[in-house]
């Protein structure tokens, strides 16, 4: 008698989808094995529980890891995610992150995760196949675009889903968790505005996906606030890299209109954005002026820069738990309310006047 007929447990699926935008791939991380005591196992679940769990070579942003499942009680299936998550997390891409905090989420609820990977050419398909199969409980849409088909698919296949992140050009109800984007970034730019900054950059994530969008937007109506434009030189869009951030800073700062106050989209953006402003012997807070995002990620945090960094704050892991939450109880109840969270702005010394010359 395999381990989940004896413990009279069921196994069941619930797959997560975040798209790799930046390499055109999505992956599909199926979180597996939610007990329910005293009910029949599906078919195969017995062979499954002494399989092993299957990974290709480790690569930035996932698209080396291959296909696996993880089955069997949830001790055993919960060793074998927190080996994951801790290999995952280790990792600087934003899918890494990703996946490590549903992965809390999906631990903190009982669940576990698999990993799958999907391409651009087959994920319509796979979503199709995923609500058909019935093994399949909910989805979790990460990374919206701007006017995603996938949520107007979604609505179509008789499974629960949930939108971690939103897209603003929807006008029909639909389940999602969002920060709001747009305001924080509205605030930003209205505070350097305030101090004076009549050049302000912006480096900030992929253009087709909708945060980045409300972003742009947030700044470019704090801009019009005080009779300003947004400058197209000093707009930039791409993966939100500490590389990525020290090019596009470089960039600027040695352009004929050099930007006196700069907003960036990450963190890791921002590690770039500093080494590019030192290497030009200005400095942070009185020749340039430094604001990021902060998703709260425990091993970067912008008070430990060498001059602390002025952020909006939001916790991508709350909300990572926020939105699994809402899925799993969504299965049972089915919901379609949207939930926008308030953002921190956090003041500190990486800003300041913008410089008289």
């Amino acid at each position: 008698m395999n381990e989940a007929r004896h413990l009279g447990h069921q196994l069941t699926r619930l797959v997560v989808l975040e798209r790799q935008a930046e390499r055109g791939q999505r992956v599909a991380e199926a979180v597996v094995a939610r007990q329910h005591l005293h009910r029949r196992e599906r078919a195969g679940v017995g062979r499954a529980d002494h399989q092993q769990a299957r990974a290709g070579a480790r690569q930035p942003g996932l698209p080396g890891l291959g296909p696996f499942e993880l089955h069997g009680a949830r001790q055993q299936a919960s060793h074998r995610m927190r080996e994951q998550a801790h290999r995952l997390a280790g990792g600087g891409a934003r899918g890494d992150r990703h996946v490590h905090r549903v992965g809390e989420a999906a631990l903190s609820s009982g669940y576990d995760i698999l990993l799958s990977p999907v391409t651009p050419d087959n994920e319509e398909a796979t979503f199709r196949r995923l609500a058909q199969s019935g093994q399949v409980d909910g989805i979790l849409l990460s990374s919206p675009f701007i006017s995603d088909e996938r949520i107007k698919l979604l609505d179509q296949l008789t499974i629960p889903y949930m939108v971690h992140g939103r897209d603003s050009a929807r006008s029909t109800p639909y389940p999602f968790l969002d920060i709001d984007n747009k305001g924080a970034f509205f605030e930003a730019g209205r505070l350097l505005a305030g101090l004076g900054h009549r050049k302000i950059g912006f480096i900030n994530g992929l253009a087709n996906l909708n945060f980045a969008n409300d972003r742009t937007l947030g700044v470019t109506e704090a801009l019009a606030e005080n009779n300003l434009k947004m400058d197209p030189s000093l707009l930039t869009n791409g993966e939100m890299t500490d590389e990525y951030g020290y090019r596009m800073t470089a960039r600027m700062l040695d352009s004929a209109i050099a930007p006196t106050a700069i907003l960036c989209s990450s963190l890791f953006i921002a590690l770039g954005a500093v080494r590019a402003v030192y290497d030009r012997g200005l400095k942070i807070g009185s020749d340039v002026s430094l604001l990021a995002h902060d998703d709260v990620i425990p091993y970067l945090k912008p008070e430990n820069f060498r001059v602390p960094l002025a952020t909006t704050r939001s916790s991508i892991r709350a909300a990572g738990i926020r939105a699994m939450q809402r899925l799993v109880s969504g299965i049972d109840i089915a919901s379609i309310e949207g939930e926008v969270w308030p953002v921190d702005l956090i003041v500190r010394e990486s800003i300041g006047p913008a410089p008289a010359n």
